[in-house]
């Protein structure tokens, strides 16, 4: 006892010697604190607090929980620092103030870390993919970082916080340049969200900026979207409302997507059938509708003109291109593939050049990538193939063939 004392009194004699080590004296129990906070206190609220949080979640808890432990540090030191012997009222006042400012800073970074847990729990709810909240969130951080600049500056130069957010209003001009594109995309993601317009896991389609895939993530300023070969275009969450774009939303949500492709026919394959041909084409078990409701119809109407005197060239005829199309219309509404609830019509399009255009429109009754191609190919493979039973063919320009075999013929005819 004697001994310490001796060592207090000699302390004494040493004003800067006892300011150190009171300093020192002080750091061990911010030190000593922060372990306790850390490893007994939050701990036991980790138990408490984390037991229906799992994966991201709770690693997201995990850092708020260390960022608000180290509060207790700075709050024996702000407080401690006043009983320092010997120290200046200046160094006093600074390291309260960075003590004050480091406490602001560790609030406002838990608080993000909490925003960061609310969207992480919320991504959970089914509304989620619906309404997500990401751009939101990024709003409140911004508001928090911006209190956090103002405060930790007012607390280090130990001035009024009112006194520089008046100071604000002079660069507000500065500001709304600077933060231009934010004021964009927060208007932007609140139309996307209140309208329903665009969800996570929707297929959207943007040449402009060639965007062909599906919306991974909805953020304040882009909008990132997979396309089909595995890259990732960012979009500016503006442009999708300044821009048109085309969501394959309600495709998908239908049950079925669209089949139009048209067939373009050699026109000087079309002609009228022949008795002989009609009554061959009924092997076709999908035509006796078709075939018996035209003869009826074709006789009455030309019975009618045979009673008028009228010219035999006015009569009606099959043609081999209706009879076809109506095959076509027939075999649709018995492939298994195509949904026959929905629009399904075999039209004839207007004569073109390139031929003549018979189009196909229906909807498989999937949304599925693969098997969507493969009931459309299907389609077309038998088409393509059944063509010659009705006499007729494609239309397809020149080969290199054809040209070869024109001019074998040419060298062949003086031969001949």
């Amino acid at each position: 006892m004697f001994e310490l004392d001796l060592t207090l009194s000699s302390l004494n004699d040493y004003p800067h010697l006892q300011t150190l080590a009171s300093l020192g004296a002080l750091a061990l129990l911010a030190v000593i604190v922060n372990w306790l906070t850390q490893h007994v206190l939050l701990r036991i609220v980790r138990r408490a607090l984390s037991l229906s949080l799992k994966d991201r979640a709770e690693t997201v808890f995990r850092e708020v929980i260390a960022r608000l432990a180290n509060v207790a540090p700075a709050i024996v030191i702000y407080q401690g620092v006043l009983v320092v012997p010997n120290l200046p009222t200046e160094a006093e006042t600074v390291v309260r103030n960075v003590a004050a400012a480091f406490m602001i800073l560790t609030v406002i970074l838990a608080l993000t870390g909490a925003l960061n847990l609310a969207n992480e729990l919320y991504s959970r709810r089914p509304e989620a993919r619906q309404r997500p909240i990401k751009g939101y969130i990024q709003v409140g951080k911004i508001i928090l970082y911006a209190a956090a600049a103002i405060l930790v500056v007012a607390t280090l130069l130990d001035r009024s916080p009112l006194l520089l957010i008046s100071g604000l209003g002079a660069m507000a001009a500065v500001l709304l340049l600077v933060f231009k594109d934010t004021i964009l995309s927060l208007v932007a993601s609140v139309q996307l969200t209140s309208n329903d317009m665009i969800r996570v896991g929707d297929w959207i389609e943007m040449p402009q900026l060639n965007a062909n895939g599906d919306v991974v993530d909805l953020a304040l300023h882009t909008v990132k979207v997979q396309n089909f070969d595995k890259t990732i275009t960012a979009i500016p969450t503006w442009r999708l409302i300044n821009e048109s774009f085309v969501n394959w939303r309600g495709m998908q949500e239908s049950g079925g997507r669209r089949i139009m492709r048209a067939l373009l026919l050699d026109q000087t394959t079309i002609r009228f059938l022949s008795p002989e041909e009609r009554e061959a084409l009924r092997r076709f078990a999908l035509l006796d509708i078709y075939l018996d409701g035209k003869a009826r119809e074709l006789e009455t109407w030309n019975e009618s003109l045979v009673r008028s005197g009228r010219d035999p060239v006015n009569t009606r005829r099959l043609t081999n291109v209706g009879t076809f199309r109506a095959y076509m219309e027939a075999y649709l509404k018995v492939h298994p593939g195509v949904a026959k609830e929905k629009t399904l019509m075999v039209r004839q399009l207007a004569p073109t050049p390139e031929g003549l255009p018979i189009e196909v429109y229906c909807f498989a009754n999937t949304v599925e990538w693969n098997a969507y191609e493969a009931i459309q190919s299907d389609l077309f493979d038998h088409f393509l193939s059944i063509l010659p039973e009705f006499d007729l063919r494609l239309f397809q320009a020149p080969t290199g063939r054809d040209m070869r075999a024109v001019a074998e013929g040419m060298r062949a005819a003086p031969e001949a």
